[in-house]
């Protein structure tokens, strides 16, 4: 028996049914194990020894490899083909090898695709484990590691609340932020654009000024409204003839088919996903077989992909669509060994595959790959020239018409951002001709600050520095969104308090190590390992020999001495100039101190000088601290009616809340979400603090029954059971009845949610047999049925877009395997054939001379 490993379940399943009877496929479920999350896990002075730890739930799956293992003739590693891939098959290598349970033979062999023709061919061309990406992707680790696990700690000592630092996430987070301080400085320019609205035969079209005076007009040149309305004027008097028409043939090549950043850049742009939703559509399109490999820096196709692609072009188009030669890219990945074949479709008969994302997603890479392969488009550009009498004015129309549409007929690329469209068709016109003038426009303008990033962007700007890899790109925006250092409007990325904070912090005081050059100098070092020119060791030492002291040194500082320094550099943000010329440190409240940043065991804030007689804070970079929030300090509601206590509202870590009395034995309460702080009066702060509030004992049992506020908002109690409550007023409104209602709902619905088989839907009767289909939740996943076979939904088709026809062809497919399936039920026979029979040969003999 030989045993296969790889990554997924589905591309378990897949491959052995490729494979045959002698081959049995096993998943490890992704990475098996990693550095554990704790001091000594990189050893720097011991050659950076790492520790490795197997993943806790793994433990199972571990087993039953380490148990086939031992029974195999050969072990087959057969997990993707990139680094990634590499480092878990050597991690399974490594495990097995522990447990000695390593069969002699160890093979590897990679795939682009997940087809029965790609891995077949595969098997046949095993090889051993690439050394060279093994130590890069150990270098990597490391590196990653010894930055988190040193970084990290002086932030959460001297920057209380920052929660994480990372060797790309901070450099992607500056970007972000840089972009953001480009905005704030960016100073808005007036100018004016002059155009005039013609016709010539019939046929209308814009020309723009474009020289007055004699002078030529630039974009900016026309800076008042007093030039913009005498340049209108001129133009309005002025009888305008044709001086030049200039036309240029123009042609389009098509782009490349996708690459992992490429991919995530236009899923970004024309459908809207996150980096990271579009690495999870294609994994599964991966794995069902649908496209190629999907983490990948290469732009080439395979030959025959190639001459599959030319026939599905002829099918499509006539034959002027198809060049006469296939068209070959170049990569240009710096890894040669990492530029595997670009993403496209295994087969390109199919255009179209499952629903929902997946079939959007799939549509994207079939038409671009497909594109890749088909004629330039053809195009004619137009520009006409237009000069009045005097010879000082003169008038500009451009325009483009699309002679012969080629790739364009299939497939054009997105923009990040909108430019300027020169598309429009113009009328034919030859020198000396005299268009009628309709009407002059003067427009005012103002120049716009750069764009915030959008995913697409921020991925291509990232892939342009060479900072980090488009593999590792969903991975490292989705930790800035989780770390609330960013957050995503419209598609863009807007840097919160927090991730400014800690980007002032780093460049202030570890400038070189989130410099864009440093970083993507560090990610050529790395390709070098992968490439077998440098020494992994070596890449690391040369680091570490300069951070460590550097952490030393900062860790050493001060808390009040650091704040003071992102006082300073955050100056601009904090504090800036006032429209008045008045001091725009001066405190708000008490008029006469001056602000300034101060570190809080909390986080950071900005406070008075004149602190306490001085009350006046505002949070910055720490959860209730967005859009400037002020807080004038403790706020007195009023005393208790039966305490006779002041009762305070006050904001704390986790947001704001009340107390009544001091030290140990104060009260407090949360001011729950629902209740608007401005709703916060005395009467609601007695109420919270009266918590929790005895409804009454059950009827039927005679146990209290409890309404109160916990982690997940207001609830019923009543025996160790719980209700929920729909909102904070309830608590104190809801009744005896209400309440043991309420408590039996919660518990029919538990007894319900066990044991129900209600479909989550009902499809209709099926076409062929009449039976009634049903799409079904199931332990693994939801399903189709019509009472007699169940089929799985592929995670190409999402169930909420689920057809009556998919689901019978489903259910078709399904049935028409059963047979199949019943035949593997042999093995029992076998089982009871394995009983030791030499034991019975006793029993046997007995069996005979009865007989």
């Amino acid at each position: 028996m030989q045993l296969v490993i790889v990554e997924s379940p589905a591309k378990a399943k897949t491959i052995e049914k490729y494979l045959g009877g002698d081959f049995h496929v096993l998943a490890s479920y992704g990475h098996i194990r990693d550095l554990p999350a704790k001091d000594g896990s990189v050893d720097p002075d011991a050659g950076f020894a790492m520790q490795w730890e197997n993943y806790a739930d793994k433990g199972k799956q571990l087993k039953a490899i380490a148990d086939e293992a031992k029974k195999a003739t050969r072990l087959i590693l057969a997990t993707d083909p990139d680094r990634e891939g590499e480092a878990i098959s050597w991690h399974v290598q490594e495990v097995l090898r522990a447990k000695k349970a390593l069969p002699q033979k160890v093979d590897r062999v990679t795939f682009n695709a997940i087809t029965k023709q790609a891995v077949t061919e595969a098997m046949a061309q095993p090889r051993a484990l690439d050394e060279d990406l093994i130590d890069a992707y150990r270098a990597r680790r490391a590196l990653d590691y010894l930055v988190g696990f040193t970084l990290s700690p002086v932030l959460w000592r001297k920057l209380p609340g920052a929660k994480s630092a990372g060797r790309v996430q901070s450099v992607a987070l500056r970007l972000v932020v840089d972009r953001e301080r480009e905005i704030e400085s960016f100073v808005p320019q007036e100018y004016w654009s002059v155009a005039a609205e013609m016709e010539q035969g019939g046929q209308g079209f814009t020309a723009r000024l474009v020289r007055w005076r004699g002078e030529k007009i630039e974009r900016l040149t026309i800076g008042k409204e007093g030039d913009a309305m005498a340049a209108k004027a001129d133009v309005e008097a002025g009888r305008f003839t044709v001086e030049k028409v200039e036309t240029k043939p123009v042609s389009r090549n098509p782009p490349p088919p996708f690459t992992t950043s490429t991919l995530q850049q236009e899923a970004a742009r024309k459908l809207g996903f996150s980096a990271s939703h579009t690495m999870r559509i294609a994994q599964q399109l991966y794995e069902d077989g649908a496209i190629t490999y999907m983490r990948t820096d290469g732009v080439q196709m395979d030959g025959s992909a190639i001459s599959a692609a030319r026939k599905a072009i002829a099918d499509r188009y006539d034959g002027g669509y198809l060049p006469e030669k296939p068209r070959q890219y170049q990569t240009k990945a710096k890894n040669a060994q990492e530029a595997h074949e670009a993403i496209r479709p295994t087969e390109f008969s199919r255009d179209k595959v499952g629903s929902g994302d997946h079939a959007r997603l799939y549509d994207l890479v079939f038409k671009r790959a497909l594109a890749s392969q088909m004629a330039s488009a053809r195009l004619e550009r137009t520009t006409i020239d237009l000069v009045d009498g005097t010879g000082q004015h003169g008038l500009r129309a451009t325009g483009q018409v699309v002679i012969f549409p080629g790739f364009l007929a299939l497939y054009e690329e997105g923009r990040d951002d909108a430019e300027d469209d020169d598309s429009k068709l113009l009328p034919r016109m030859v020198t000396g001709d005299a268009p009628a003038k309709k009407k002059v426009t003067a427009e005012q303008h103002f120049t716009q600050p750069p764009p915030r990033y959008s995913e697409a962007s921020l991925v291509k700007k990232l892939e342009e520095l060479g900072i980090g890899r488009p593999s590792t790109y969903a991975s490292t925006l989705q930790v800035l969104k989780d770390r609330d250092y960013v957050r995503v409007e419209k598609n863009r990325f807007f840097a919160e308090e927090s991730g400014r904070l800690v980007t002032a912090f780093l460049e202030r005081f570890f400038e070189r190590y989130v410099s864009y050059d440093f970083t993507a100098g560090l990610e050529d070092e790395l390709d070098e390992i992968s490439g077998g020119r440098a020494q992994w060791q070596a890449v690391l030492e040369a680091f570490w020999r300069d951070f460590k002291p550097k952490t030393a040194e900062v860790m050493e500082q001060k808390p009040s001495d650091i704040t003071a320094e992102l006082d300073k550099f955050l100056e601009p943000m904090l504090f800036p100039p006032k429209a008045d010329g008045s001091n725009p440190r001066a405190c708000p409240m008490c008029g006469d101190g001056q602000l300034s940043l101060r570190g809080g065991r909390f986080g950071a804030f900005i406070a008075c000088s004149n602190y306490p007689e001085c009350k006046y804070t505002r949070k910055f970079g720490q959860p209730g601290g967005k859009d400037g929030a002020e807080d004038t300090g403790p706020e007195v509601l009023g005393k208790h009616p039966e305490t006779g206590q002041d009762i305070v509202r006050k904001s704390g870590r986790f947001g704001p809340y009340i107390e009544m009395g001091e030290g140990k034995e104060a009260k407090r309460g949360s001011i729950p979400k629902d209740l608007p702080d401005g709703e916060m009066t005395l009467d609601w702060a007695i109420k919270l603090l009266s918590l929790p509030r005895e409804v009454g004992l059950h009827p039927e049992t005679g146990k209290p029954i409890v309404a109160n506020i916990g982690r997940f908002g207001p609830y019923l109690l009543h025996d160790g059971k719980y209700g929920r409550l729909s909102s904070t007023a309830e608590i104190f409104e809801v009744g005896m009845n209400s309440a043991v209602a309420k408590l039996a709902d919660a518990a029919n619905k538990g007894e319900r949610g066990a044991s129900s088989r209600e479909p989550l839907k009902v499809l209709g009767k099926h076409p062929r047999t009449e039976a009634e289909i049903k799409l079904m939740a199931g332990r693994y996943g939801p399903y189709v049925t019509d009472g007699t076979t169940n089929a799985t939904l592929p995670k190409t088709i999402e169930q909420d877009a689920l057809t009556l026809e998919e689901a019978a062809q489903l259910i078709d497919a399904r049935a028409a395997a059963a047979p199949a399936k019943k035949g593997k039920k042999a093995p029992a026979k076998k089982a009871a054939a394995k009983k030791p029979a030499a034991k019975k040969a006793p029993a046997k003999k007995k069996a005979a001379a009865a007989e």
